[in-house]
C-alpha cells in the first residue's frame, strides 16, 4: 500500500505559517486534497535552527509519508538543501539562490513583520547559510521553478540558471510575492506526485 502524502511548505525569510502562498496551499488541499497532511512550520530565524528544524520535521514523517516541498525565496533555498540530502522533489518559487550575499545587507536588528519577534542578524549567520549552499543539483528533473522576472528582493536569472535542467515556468512581470500563485496548487501537488 502507498505511504499517505505530506506537503512540507517552507516559507521564506521574515515570513511565516501566515504567508499568502503558505495559505493557498493549505486551503487548496484541504478543499481538494483532503488525504494530504500539509505542514508549515514556523521555521526559527537563524539559519542552522531553521535547518535543525526541518531535519526533525523529515525524520519525524520520512517513514510514513510520501513528502514533497513547496519552498518560497529563501524556502526554495532550504529545499534545496533538503532535495539534496533525502531526494524529495520541490516547486521552488521564486527561490533564494546566493542568500548569503544578499542577507549581508540586513545584517544588525530585525524584526518578522508576521511574527514581531525582534532577532539580530549576525556575520556567523551569513556563514551558516553558506553551509547549507548545494553547489550542483544531482537530480534537476525533481524541481519546478516558479519564477517572476519582476522579482524586486532577487535577481530572477539566477534562479533560472541553477534550475536550468528541471522544469521551469519563468513568467514576465510579477514581484517577489509571486501575483496569481492561485493558479497553481493543483499542479503543484500533480507534480510533487503527492
Amino acid at each position: 500500500m502507498s505511504k499517505p502524502s505530506l506537503l512540507l511548505y517552507i516559507h521564506g525569510f521574515n515570513s511565516s505559517p501566515l504567508s499568502m502562498k503558505a495559505n493557498i496551499m493549505k486551503a487548496f488541499c484541504e478543499q481538494h486534497r483532503p488525504d494530504i497532511k500539509v505542514v508549515v512550520p514556523q521555521l526559527p530565524c537563524f539559519p542552522q535552527q531553521a535547518a535543525l528544524c526541518l531535519l526533525d520535521i523529515v525524520e519525524q514523517h520520512k517513514q510514513d509519508y510520501n513528502i514533497g516541498l513547496v519552498g518560497s525565496s529563501l524556502g526554495g533555498y532550504m529545499s534545496t538543501w533538503l532535495n539534496a540530502k533525502f531526494g524529495f522533489r520541490a516547486v521552488v518559487v521564486n527561490p533564494a539562490v546566493k542568500p548569503y550575499e544578499l542577507l549581508i545587507d540586513y545584517l544588525g536588528e530585525q524584526t518578522n513583520p508576521y511574527t514581531h519577534e525582534s532577532y539580530t542578524l549576525e556575520s556567523h549567520h551569513i556563514d551558516e547559510l553558506k553551509a547549507l549552499d548545494v553547489q550542483s543539483i544531482a537530480s534537476p528533473q525533481s524541481f519546478w521553478l516558479l519564477q517572476q522576472t519582476e522579482d524586486e528582493v532577487l535577481d530572477y536569472r539566477q534562479a533560472v540558471e541553477k534550475f536550468a535542467d528541471g522544469k521551469q515556468t519563468v513568467e514576465q512581470g510579477g514581484d517577489h510575492s509571486f501575483i496569481g500563485f492561485e493558479r497553481y496548487p493543483e499542479q503543484i501537488i500533480d507534480f510533487l506526485g503527492l
